[in-house]
């Protein structure tokens, strides 16, 4: 008896917190600080790999469905794009060693890389974009903007 009561207040006093106090504005977290980096500086540094259908590269900037996508979510925090042309692997590194923000270039959720960089939720059917691993406060702005601008359609 006394082991229910003591549940019972301990759910009384979970849920009295969870209607009382809202989630603070940086959770969750970057640990590296890259949204509130790319905010500050007004630069997404986004990477592009070639992939017909999704990235085309050429003189100038990258062009396509998901670089759209990119200069999209870009501009919904006020910032511009630097781009980074390269294959998926120099992608990977440039994300684990904080040098881009971002990449894409077609990649599905079937990805080599999911060990090594965070994926954002699948859109346009089984598409990601890739973002450092652990920057959950960009991942979660950048897959809360997919939703919300209709970018998996």
């Amino acid at each position: 008896m006394l082991r229910r009561l003591l549940l019972l207040v301990a759910a009384v006093v979970l849920l009295a917190g969870c209607g009382t106090s809202p989630l603070p504005d940086d959770f969750p977290a970057d640990p590296d600080g890259t949204l509130d980096r790319i905010r500050a500086d007004g630069v997404v540094r986004a990477g592009a790999s070639p992939r017909p259908g999704w990235v085309e590269v050429g003189d100038g900037d990258p062009t396509g469905r998901e670089p759209r996508l990119v200069e999209g979510f870009a501009a919904d925090l006020d910032a511009e794009v630097e781009w980074t042309v390269a294959g998926e692997e120099e992608l990977v590194r440039l994300l684990e060693d904080g040098e881009i923000d971002l990449a894409v270039g077609g990649f599905t959720e079937a990805n080599a890389w999911v060990s090594e960089v965070g994926l954002t939720r699948p859109y346009a059917g089984t598409h990601v974009m890739m973002v450092p691993m652990g920057e959950n406060a960009l991942q979660s702005r950048l897959e809360r903007w997919l939703d919300e601008s209709g970018g998996g359609q």
